[in-house]
């Protein structure tokens, strides 16, 4: 049985692969992130962690399960962790591949976040600058800040306006970003 997107969100785990892959071990272990403490590896740690929900169940908080998926990556060598990693990307939990509209705006972001972070680019497909906007504005505003709230988003490649306010300009990947939390992207944003 195939759920909405997840054929898309199989191929952003195949694409984040491919980024992985092409960093040396010197990135991987320790390369920056737009995730503040987090090296890629801890990034593709969290994002495998995220297709067991019992992390999350066993934890008080999002935080403390994150730190724990984080914590068990920074165990495997490289090469286990890709191993691990691989089979992520093939084989999604049923819930992963139930939620794939909800958790396809997580995975973008965060390869972007390994991407940014590197200060390498890429096209990103229209599907994901979707989904990333939609994490941004809906998923990550109301927890972790109020610019949703405050700013009407304005995407400059498609898409309709969200929010009122102070008007601000960007991609939709951009937006997104900014949205949830990633603030060097102001310099990249034109706001009104």
């Amino acid at each position: 049985m195939r759920f909405p997107l997840e054929g898309e969100a199989l191929a952003e785990r195949a694409r984040l692969l491919e980024t992985l892959h092409s960093l040396t071990d010197d990135e991987f272990n320790g390369g920056p992130t737009l995730c503040a403490e987090w090296a890629p590896r801890d990034v593709l740690g969290h994002l495998i962690g995220v297709d067991d929900l019992t992390t999350y169940a066993r934890r008080f908080g999002v935080g403390a399960a994150n730190a724990a998926q984080v914590a068990r990556a920074r165990e495997l060598s490289r090469e286990d962790l890709m191993k691990r990693a691989e089979q992520w990307a093939a084989r999604p939990s049923a819930t992963s591949r139930f939620a794939a509209a909800f958790l396809l705006g997580d995975l973008s972001i965060h390869h972007q976040d390994i991407l940014r972070g590197l200060g390498r680019t890429r096209e990103v497909p229209p599907p994901v600058a979707a989904a990333i906007l939609r994490e941004g504005a809906f998923v990550l505003s109301p927890v972790y800040n109020r610019r949703i709230l405050r700013y009407k988003v304005i995407p400059t490649d498609d898409g309709r306006a969200l929010g009122r306010g102070r008007e601000v300009r960007g991609t939709r990947e951009q937006l997104g970003m900014w949205l949830a939390g990633r603030d060097t992207l102001s310099d990249e944003l034109t706001f009104a």
